[in-house]
């Protein structure tokens, strides 16, 4: 059964810092893209950050580019968004999402074949 969990969600001030993470397991990983999108109340869901297998490539949400940074650790199966700077607009559930086999990311939803159920970031003023 092949799933992914996100962690690492909570509350947390203006201007402060908070990391995602985004374990991945099962039997069916072998090289996979990763990507976080987000979706705030009463809003559609959108992109955040891509990033390829090797981690050669990464795209960022002009919102959160400067602010936020997507790296992985492929020997423990695990993807990472720092969050810095926050402001109370990146309150939203953070979902990863894959996409298996050799692909260097996106932003379309579409294109992702494994999602998470998401972890929730509140930012307060």
């Amino acid at each position: 059964q092949d799933q992914l969990v996100e962690s690492g969600g909570g509350l947390v001030q203006t201007g402060g810092s908070l990391r995602l993470s985004c374990a991945a397991s099962g039997h069916n990983f072998n090289v996979y893209a990763s990507g976080w999108f987000r979706q705030a109340p009463g809003k559609e869901q959108e992109f955040v950050a891509s990033i390829s297998w090797s981690g050669e490539y990464t795209s960022y949400a002009d919102s959160v580019k400067g602010r936020f940074n997507i790296s992985r650790d492929n020997a423990i199966h695990t993807v990472y968004l720092q969050m810095n700077n926050v402001t109370p607009e990146d309150t939203a559930v953070y979902y990863c999402a894959i996409r298996r086999g050799y692909f260097n990311g996106a932003s379309q939803r579409e294109r992702y074949d494994l999602w998470g159920q998401g972890t929730q970031v509140t930012v307060s003023s």
